[in-house]
């Protein structure tokens, strides 16, 4: 699970602010940015850069249905930067830490509803596409499709093999893709996901088939980002050639 990063990263933000530019509240508000100098383009960039973290923090918490007063967090960032915080360091850091545990609680929470409807909808999806006419189901439920046949020999599980391949989940989005790098990937086949790796084997050099592969024959219940836990993924895969092992000795 993605790691939160914690909002006391603001709050050490602010305090250093504080240190550097003890006049700060002495400045003028101005209405027209002016970035002429690297001075100002510095300056500006400082609180760009915090900007950013916090409308992605603040989206990230809106998510989970965590609500942040706004204008309270700029009222805060305006005092410390004046010197006059009404909370000291002990108490923001005692806030703040609620906070993260809050956010952490319903993190796992979420990620917990998301796996189970993953797995849910993975199942009807491999129930309904299994009916399809021209899908095979092998004994360990996995599902193929041959899109085109080659004349090339099959692999075996210890065999490297260059393939050029698309994957995406459910709903159409693509996760990776070897064609959108324009670079064919390369990899013994004994070590990916259990789902290419039986796959494959099915398939003789020069063929092209589509796989949809149940998660427990692919990543299982992590959550790889783009690949969320429980994900039923579906792949079309071009065998190009099975690769000659170098290490081994001549026959």
């Amino acid at each position: 699970m993605k790691q939160t990063i914690k909002l006391s990263l603001i709050a050490a933000s602010v305090l250093a602010l504080t240190a550097c530019n003890q006049k700060a509240q002495e400045t003028a508000k101005v209405e027209e940015v002016k970035l002429e100098t690297e001075v100002q383009k510095q300056a500006y960039g400082i609180g760009a850069s915090v900007g950013n973290f916090l409308q992605k923090d603040l989206a990230d918490k809106q998510g989970l249905g965590i609500e942040l007063d706004q204008a309270l967090l700029m009222r805060g960032f305006e005092d410390a930067l004046a010197g006059n915080s009404k909370l000291d360091d002990e108490k923001i850091r005692e806030v703040l830490t609620a906070l993260d545990t809050s956010v952490r609680e319903k993190q796992t929470a979420k990620a917990e509803a998301d796996a189970k409807e993953n797995k849910e909808k993975g199942a009807k999806y491999l129930a309904e596409n299994a009916k399809k006419d021209g899908v095979t189901v092998t004994e360990s439920g996995l599902q193929y499709e041959v899109i085109s046949t080659g004349e090339g020999k099959k692999p075996v599980a210890t065999d490297v093999v260059k393939v050029h391949y698309k994957g995406t989940l459910l709903d159409g989005s693509e996760f990776d893709s070897s064609y959108s790098r324009n670079q064919p990937a390369t990899f013994p086949l004994n070590q990916v996901i259990a789902g290419w790796t039986e796959g494959l084997q099915l398939m003789p050099v020069g063929s092209k088939y589509k796989f949809t592969i149940p998660a427990d024959l692919g990543y299982g219940e992590r959550n790889l980002g783009k690949i969320p836990a429980n994900s039923t993924l579906v792949f079309e895969v071009e065998l190009l050639e099975i690769q000659e092992d170098k290490e081994k000795p001549a026959a």
